[in-house]
């Protein structure tokens, strides 16, 4: 088995929070960003490399917050797995183009019906993780925001 590294682009709005899918390059399935860690990589790097790759945003990384799971890959009529080690991000900033805008869509999906937006129960699986842990992702992602918001305000 191998470990691939993926992020959960997300956002928060009146305390919902909605998460980022993006499509498989071949089949068209909504997924989450991931891939293979590069020489010298961070699991930090390679999260936020793979979410502008596939998605196109940049964003802040929830370090604290990991969650792997077995994802499975239909390739020549057989399914391997891989384990994957997600971390949420925090979308800071989302772009008109990115490296694969040709070969995927994006779609934004509240986490209370993301769920419904895959078909893949290992992804439904995460998500639901995901879910069981999303009041300290506010708090961590509202904190986080407060400070970007604090920086980009000039000082009276």
């Amino acid at each position: 088995m191998t470990h691939k590294v993926g992020a959960i682009p997300f956002d928060i709005r009146n305390d919902r929070i909605a998460i980022l899918f993006v499509t498989s390059q071949r089949r068209g399935r909504w997924i989450l960003p991931k891939g293979e860690l590069k020489d010298k990589e961070s699991h930090k790097q390679c999260c936020k490399r793979e979410a502008f790759e596939e998605a196109g945003v940049h964003g802040k990384f929830l370090r604290n917050f990991p969650i792997t799971a077995s994802i499975g890959k239909a390739s020549g009529g057989s399914i391997s797995h891989a384990a994957v080690t997600y971390y949420p991000l925090l979308v800071t900033e989302q772009s008109d183009s990115w490296p694969e805008d040709a070969k995927r869509q994006r779609h934004w999906a509240l986490l209370d019906d993301a769920a419904l937006v895959t078909d893949r129960d290992d992804l439904r699986q995460l998500i639901r993780q995901f879910e069981s842990i999303q009041q300290w992702i506010k708090e961590d992602a509202t904190h986080r925001k407060a400070k970007l918001t604090a920086a980009l305000t000039p000082a009276q």
